[in-house]
């Protein structure tokens, strides 16, 4: 960016040297004859030629460097649309994860508590039908939460994945893929 902003003022520096350059030439000075002679006229007029020709060539070159910087703001700009998109559906990703990984382990703390009181009803010799009920379902509960877990890291797999298949592709796949969960989860 630093080179294109030099080149622009290194044009700009140019552009006024010729212009003051061109300006001279044709401005009267004060006490000079409004028609120049003959003989500065024939001297003068290569000299206003090649100041015309190097004024058009910068200018065309300042044409060709603001069009690609044109172009490459454009093509930041895109990149940082796609990068904040991508950001927000990675902290959505991230969010929900956090929130499957709270889930697992208030699952996981439950089943060690009903483990726990399991082990001392059986070392008591009496082991009741809902402590016994209890350490199932916490298990079970353990279970699930493992499973969303999984699925939402699955997603975040998939998600990644859709870019490079395509979406017409991805979206069959995620469908089928939510398809077998949902009949998966019913057998749980």
């Amino acid at each position: 960016m630093s080179r294109t902003t030099e080149l622009e003022q290194r044009i700009a520096k140019a552009l006024d040297r010729i212009g003051r350059g061109v300006g001279r030439l044709k401005a009267p000075t004060a006490g000079a004859p409004t028609q120049p002679a003959p003989a500065a006229t024939s001297g003068a007029d290569p000299e206003i030629a090649e100041l015309r020709a190097a004024l058009a060539k910068e200018k065309a070159t300042n044409a060709q460097l603001n069009e690609r910087l044109g172009s490459t703001r454009h093509r930041q700009e895109t990149s940082v649309t796609q990068l904040e998109r991508r950001l927000a559906r990675l902290t959505e990703q991230l969010d929900l994860q956090s929130l499957e990984m709270l889930r697992l382990k208030k699952a996981n703390a439950k089943l060690m508590a009903a483990n726990a009181a399991l082990r001392d009803a059986q070392i008591a010799g009496s082991t009741e039908s809902a402590v016994l009920n209890r350490s199932l379902a916490a298990e079970l509960e353990a279970l699930q939460a493992e499973r969303r877990a999984e699925m939402a890291e699955m997603e975040e797999i998939l998600s990644e994945l859709r870019p490079l298949v395509g979406t017409e592709s991805a979206a069959g796949t995620s469908t089928g893929t939510t398809t077998e969960t949902s009949a998966g989860s019913s057998h749980v």
